[in-house]
């Protein structure tokens, strides 16, 4: 919690597993009280999309921990390449994988990969801004 900006309900990671320079992976167990869970109890497209973008938070966070400062404000320029080749359901514990592509000023491009078990379940390229 202390890495994002966002609050419960709407938190979409549970763990920190990694950070550095370049890549971030966190977990996240789906809970049947997630907002974004359907009524066929699948974690929703929105859902995946907000886990990459927290996870992407949260690799930024812990970055301005290390160096003692707060964690930036960013926001979600552009998503792009969105694929999602099927939704976990109640119980599954997913792990995200974002890897910087590219940062030019306060812009960072990022590769976001979320996994089932070691199987890729979606992916997709972000462009966010990091507020100054």
């Amino acid at each position: 919690m202390k890495y994002i900006p966002q609050a419960p309900p709407f938190v979409m990671i549970d763990e920190l597993v990694s950070s550095d320079d370049t890549q971030t992976v966190c977990r996240f167990t789906i809970t049947a009280d997630n907002i974004f869970i359907d009524s066929k109890g699948c974690f929703a497209e929105a859902g995946l999309v907000e886990n990459m973008a927290q996870t992407a938070a949260a690799g930024t966070g812990f970055k301005a921990a290390a160096g003692s400062e707060a964690p930036p404000v960013g926001f979600i320029g552009q998503i792009k390449s969105l694929a999602i080749y099927r939704l976990p359901v109640v119980g599954d514990t997913i792990e995200t994988t974002i890897t910087q592509q590219n940062q030019v000023m306060n812009a960072i491009m990022v590769l976001g990969t979320i996994r089932l078990n070691q199987e890729v379940i979606a992916s997709a390229e972000y462009k966010i801004f990091l507020q100054p």
